[in-house]
């Protein structure tokens, strides 16, 4: 592969009319361009385990493949021995429809953690700081291990480019949660999260997002719709929203901050009422004080 094949690779990929819930592509590889074309044009990989998972993938895309429904890209090696040439069904390419996401500025931290880290929790949180640190937490103990070697390594390649970002959440000098994710100009695609004290990977997502936000980041992508990315504030969008906000301009975001800041600050004092519950004012009725007039 050329220098320009993995944008050009996955810029001819219909990625709009590719299955709403299935691989829109097999193939290429894991070296950080392409990895990063391949965000850029709205896509995610899932490596095969082995070689059982590759072969159930064949199984049961293979004839999709024939039809044209789904693409088979060009890889280093890739033969039609499978003897002599990389096997193309060990990687796939996702872009699920629809995708949830959420303002960069949205995440819910929640009242009862958010009055934690005001009076409780003595938290910190850093970014990029401890990127491969996070990456292995996050693949520990995943079933199946889509976190793969080789993955890993091509997402270490790219924090070092400074696309693939982490925050990290500290006690103590202890790191005790983190998320990791890739920045394609204004929208942050969120790949894997891990705590290790309750809510930390929340507060580690809440933290991320609002560094992005203060860089001009605007759009989270949370990839796979769930309870739990729904209750950070994700809500699921069509693909095709999702593939127009990765087109924006990328001009005005600018390098994240990556100093250590206070967990407590992502969760601000809430302006008190002027007319609490129970006070005479916060129940007054407009026709009924207008009657006794």
């Amino acid at each position: 592969m050329t220098a320009t094949a993995p944008e050009e690779l996955f810029a001819a990929l219909d990625v709009a009319r590719a299955p709403a819930d299935g691989p829109a592509a097999f193939g290429a590889d894991l070296a950080p361009g392409t990895l990063l074309a391949a965000y850029r044009h709205g896509l995610f990989p899932l490596p095969a385990a082995d070689a059982y998972a590759s072969a159930f993938n064949e199984a049961r895309a293979g004839a999709a493949v024939a039809a044209g429904e789904i693409a088979l890209l060009p890889g280093p090696d890739h033969g039609t021995d499978p003897e002599h040439g990389t096997d193309p069904y060990a990687l796939a390419w996702w872009s699920p429809d629809p995708r949830p996401l959420l303002a960069a500025d949205g995440v819910r931290l929640g009242r009862k953690l958010s009055r934690l880290l005001r009076n409780r929790l003595d938290w910190w949180t850093t970014a990029d700081q401890a990127f491969e640190e996070v990456l292995a937490a996050c693949a520990e103990g995943r079933e199946p291990p889509w976190l793969t070697p080789e993955l890993q390594s091509a997402l270490i390649g790219l924090h070092r480019l400074g696309a693939a970002h982490s925050a990290e959440v500290w006690e103590d000098g202890e790191l005790v949660g983190g998320v990791f994710g890739i920045a394609s100009g204004p929208v942050l695609s969120l790949d894997s999260m891990f705590h290790r004290r309750p809510d930390a990977a929340r507060v580690a997502v809440a933290d991320l997002a609002a560094r992005f936000a203060a860089a001009g980041g605007r759009l989270l992508d949370a990839q796979w719709d769930s309870p739990h990315v729904r209750s950070l504030g994700a809500a699921p969008q069509p693909r095709a929203r999702y593939l127009a906000a990765l087109a924006e301009d990328a001009a005005l975001v600018r390098p994240l901050d990556t100093t250590r800041l206070p967990a407590a600050r992502l969760a601000p004092e809430r302006p008190r009422d002027p007319y609490p519950r129970g006070h005479a004012r916060a129940h007054r009725h407009p026709y009924r004080n207008a009657r006794r007039a």
